[in-house]
């Protein structure tokens, strides 16, 4: 039987994490979810004899993570949240996200026959050597223009599951995932710049965006720090050089907000976008590993890891 829990207590759980590890535990994506109790997927607990949360994990479609509160690690509340999440997902397979591939995470996952299946790096640079005020040149008729909600929302869906057909996350966000972050705090429709063809107040067409995020102070740093959170061209205008001009602008927003540090995600195998990101000056700062058990062919199959297209750099959601 589950056990019941208060999602303070739990966010409470998150943040001693993120001060003991220097890592957020579990993903945006679970967070909200977590926070608003979205349908879907679902929210299990541990807790010691006295009641106290020792654990909190997510299980949403086949992939789960966990964290167990850091005053109480190596007392066997992660192998009760794990043995949660196996009955879960009885006989197919089960990721579990380690955020900042601590050595725990292996300890823990390895022993039950789950083996690294795939690694998102999360890479940084500083914003001291950005153009602040860059002028690219766009193809005839192609406007850059911030994002307007209520208006834009249908068009960004549609290019997105375009741009992400191959993502296990990002290609399947919907308008409810997108409305749970208009209504952030951090939500800034001026850093979500969209390149339109046309007028989009008439019908025009988007063919791409640049999708920023400022993380508070504490967040991802002791600063607030910028992020290319979803970066994104269509299909259809590949080869019109929208993706450098779009990254170009985001980072002049970034940087005029007094920001000095911006960071992205992007797959370790997805070796041409990691080659591009480190030729634009970014380094690798920290990793997060998707771990794989599937009860049906352990060891991993060949071809039962999803690999990104060549080329393709954009945002993993981490859901990792």
């Amino acid at each position: 039987m589950r056990q019941p829990f208060d999602v303070d207590e739990v966010l409470e759980l998150l943040r001693a994490a993120v001060t003991a590890d220097g890592v957020r535990p579990v993903s945006e994506e679970a967070e909200l979810r977590l926070q608003h109790r979205s349908p879907g997927g679902s929210d299990l607990v541990v807790r010691t004899d006295d009641g106290t949360l020792a654990g909190y994990a997510r299980f949403d479609d086949g992939a789960a993570e966990l964290v167990v509160h850091p005053g109480l690690r190596r007392r066997g509340h992660g192998r009760a949240l794990l043995a949660q999440l196996l009955a879960l997902a009885g006989d197919s397979p089960l990721s579990i996200w380690a955020h900042g591939d601590l050595p725990g995470s292996a300890e823990l996952l390895a022993p039950h026959g789950f083996e690294r299946a795939r690694v998102l790096l999360q890479m940084r640079r500083d914003l001291a050597g950005v153009d602040a005020d860059p002028r690219p040149e766009l193809p005839a008729g192609v406007q850059v223009l911030p994002f307007v909600p209520g208006r834009d929302e249908e068009a960004w869906l549609r290019v997105n599951a375009r741009a992400f057909s191959w993502h296990p996350e990002q290609g399947r966000m919907t308008r409810a995932d997108l409305e749970l972050r208009e209504a952030e705090p951090w939500f800034d429709p001026a850093g979500f710049l969209l390149a339109w063809r046309g007028d989009p107040a008439t019908g025009g067409e988007l063919l791409g965006s640049h999708w920023t995020k400022v993380h508070p102070a504490g967040d991802a740093g002791p600063e607030p720090v910028g992020e290319i959170y979803v970066l994104g061209v269509d299909p259809a205008a590949q080869g019109l050089r929208l993706g450098r001009a779009l990254t170009d602008l985001g980072l002049a927003h970034l940087r005029g907000l007094g920001l000095h540090e911006v960071l992205l995600y992007v797959e370790e195998d997805n070796t041409a976008a990691v080659r591009l990101y480190e030729g634009r000056g970014f380094t690798r700062h920290a990793v997060d590993v998707a771990w794989r058990r599937d009860p049906a062919g352990w060891p991993l199959t060949p071809g039962s890891r999803r690999r990104p297209p060549r080329g393709s750099s954009r945002r993993a959601w981490p859901g990792a």
